[in-house]
Parts: structure tokens; C-alpha cells; sequence
């Protein structure tokens, strides 16, 4: 038998690391050695990314949660070398809705639940900057920004609520709308959005030319409410609540 290239055994070596199950170590290597180096590389991985998810670990047991370590370790080609962003990874890895998962006992809110624990270490390690702290009164007559540190969202499932002791079969009818900020001590904080609020949110986002006045007098028009004077009070108090707790801010 020939010799083998080095490249040729370090392949034979990575594939077998992926997926001992259908592939052999190389034959050049002790299959005990070999072994140890599956079951490090494996269990190191499991615990990477397995603080990040304390809830769905839970929810899967111990044996789900390593066959879904296992196939994201088998099927997925990471783009970051980072220990940090392998995280961000696997749920991108998951929200692909890779077949390896199409069939199975696998949660319906799998995607969402992970992506809603992800989301706490990755505003923690973010380095954006928090939005100056400016003067509420010109909220309405400047164009305004949402801070890069405070998030929007919108799941189908109540993420917020699941853990092992909820995990409901169907999704509401309704979508759970969240805003989930960082603050100055780098704690994170999860609150409900009402479905205007969430809306003006975007709206800031979407049309970033606009000012304080004209996303609200925009915003009453889409819901129904063009002229009220109660509808732009509410409005201008929730743009001012917004900036207190540094989600929104004027515009540079």
C-alpha cells in the first residue's frame, strides 16, 4: 500500500472527527488515539456553545442535544475561526432548516428559542457604542436613530415563556413582539413591544430621513388614527420613553 500524503491523512483525520459514525480514523493512527481526539473535539464543542443555551438544553435532554451537536458538527462548514461567533453560527446552522433535522422529535420553536438565547450574549459582546444621551424636546422636529444596541423583534413563538415545563405544540395567532437592549452596566433587558411600538421602531429604522413628527403623523395614518391628537400625545410619549432608556436617540 502506497503511502499517503499529509494532506490526504489530515482529511481522512478531519472526516472522522465529523462523523466517526460512517467514517474511520485514519489507518495510519492508533484507533485509541484516535478516539481521544473525537471525543475532545466533540465535548469541547458541546460545551462551547452549550452555555449560550441553557434553555434548549434543557428542553432537548442530554441525548437530543448531542445528536443535534453531532449533525451541526457533521453538516456545517463554519465561516469564523472565533470560539466567540461559534455560537452565531449554529443558529445560522439551524435557521438553514438543514435536512438532517426535517424529520425527527425536534421542538417547532427550535429556531426561535435558540436565536432568542443567542441574541443575550451577542449584544454583551457587541462592540457597538450606546446612542449619546440628547435632549428629549427636539425628538419631534429632528430625524432620529435606533441604537445599535437595542433590538426589535418578532418571533411566532413565545420564546420568552418556553422552557421544560412549556412547550406548546402550536404557535399563537398573534406574533411575540420583544425588545431586548443593553444598558450601561452591559446587563440585557427583555421587554414586550406593543405591535405600534414595534412598528415605530421599524418605521425609524426604515425611513431614517424622517423626523420625530413626521414618523408619528405617518404611523396614525397606518393605523387608522390620522388627526388624533390623543394618538400624537401617546406617540410623543413613547418616543420620549424610548430615549430615556437610550433605544432611540436624534440622528447625527
Amino acid at each position: 500500500m502506497a503511502k499517503r500524503s499529509l494532506h490526504e491523512q489530515q482529511n481522512s483525520m478531519g472526516l472522522y472527527l465529523r462523523d466517526p459514525d460512517h467514517c474511520a480514523p485514519p489507518p495510519e493512527m492508533d484507533p485509541t488515539r484516535a478516539q481521544v481526539y473525537r471525543d475532545l473535539v466533540f465535548a469541547n464543542l458541546s460545551s462551547l456553545i452549550s452555555g449560550t443555551f441553557p434553555v434548549l438544553v434543557k428542553i432537548l435532554g442530554d441525548r437530543q442535544w448531542r445528536a443535534l451537536v453531532r449533525i451541526f458538527l457533521r453538516d456545517y462548514r463554519a465561516h469564523t475561526p472565533k470560539f466567540g461567533e461559534i455560537a452565531e453560527e449554529f443558529v445560522e446552522f439551524l435557521a438553514s432548516e438543514p435536512a438532517a433535522l426535517a424529520d425527527g422529535p425536534w421542538p417547532p420553536f427550535l429556531v426561535e428559542l435558540a436565536h432568542y438565547e443567542w441574541v443575550e450574549m451577542a449584544l454583551q459582546q457587541s462592540e457597538a457604542e450606546p446612542l449619546s444621551s440628547g435632549d428629549a424636546d427636539v425628538l419631534l422636529n429632528r430625524p432620529l436613530q435606533v441604537s445599535p444596541l437595542a433590538w426589535s423583534l418578532a418571533y411566532a413563538w413565545p420564546v420568552q415563556l418556553v422552557g421544560p415545563e412549556y412547550q406548546p405544540d402550536t404557535a399563537p395567532d398573534q406574533p411575540t413582539l420583544l425588545l431586548v437592549r443593553r444598558d450601561v452596566d452591559f446587563s440585557v433587558k427583555f421587554s414586550g413591544l406593543s405591535p405600534l411600538a414595534f412598528r415605530l421602531l421599524q418605521r425609524i429604522e426604515a425611513f431614517p430621513e424622517l423626523t420625530g413628527l413626521a414618523q408619528l403623523q405617518a404611523l396614525a395614518v397606518e393605523a387608522g388614527s390620522a388627526g388624533s391628537l390623543e394618538f400624537m400625545a401617546s406617540g410623543a410619549s413613547l418616543l420620549r420613553q424610548l430615549q430615556g432608556e437610550g433605544v432611540i436617540g436624534v440622528a447625527d
